[in-house]
């Protein structure tokens, strides 16, 4: 029996949306962000992908130390918004949408939403594993956002 549940955040940042889906879809580029991520790998996309990835994490229950590897796809992945979809044995499964809007006073608002689905047994320890990672992911998200609008000038 699956297990589903979702939860959210928002960042905000002084960038365009054009650079914050550039990095926000590059998952070559989250190793900077995403705390788990230990290294990803470009595959060829998978049919209805526009990109696909392997990506290993680094994970930890009590003692335990491991590694997992799982794919990813862009689904979609447009100026105002972006579609991810991580699966895992056994059947798990990471829903990302991501949402942009410019703002009135300049500021570009990124809210996402994750879901995540896996087998009862797994579910809370996943679904803890995720959140926990995502929500780190968010602290950084603005600062590296705000770096991507304004790369350093070089004299």
């Amino acid at each position: 029996m699956l297990r589903r549940d979702t939860f959210t955040y928002t960042v905000q940042a002084r960038c365009s949306a054009a650079d914050a889906a550039a990095l926000l879809s590059d998952l070559t580029r989250q190793g900077e962000l995403h705390p788990l991520i230990v290294g990803v790998r470009q595959l060829p996309p998978r049919p209805g992908a526009l990109a696909s990835y392997a990506i290993s994490d680094r994970l930890v229950a009590g003692p335990l130390r491991f590694r997992t590897t799982y794919q990813a796809d862009v689904l979609t992945s447009e100026d105002d918004e972006i579609v991810m979809v991580a699966r895992q044995w056994p059947a798990t499964t990471v829903h990302n949408h991501t949402r942009l809007r410019a703002e009135a006073d300049g500021l570009l608002r990124v809210d996402v939403e994750i879901t995540l689905s896996a087998p009862a047994p797994l579910f809370r320890y996943a679904f803890r594993q995720a959140r926990a990672a995502h929500l780190a992911l968010a602290s950084r998200l603005g600062p590296a956002l705000e770096r991507a609008g304004n790369p350093p000038t070089t004299a």
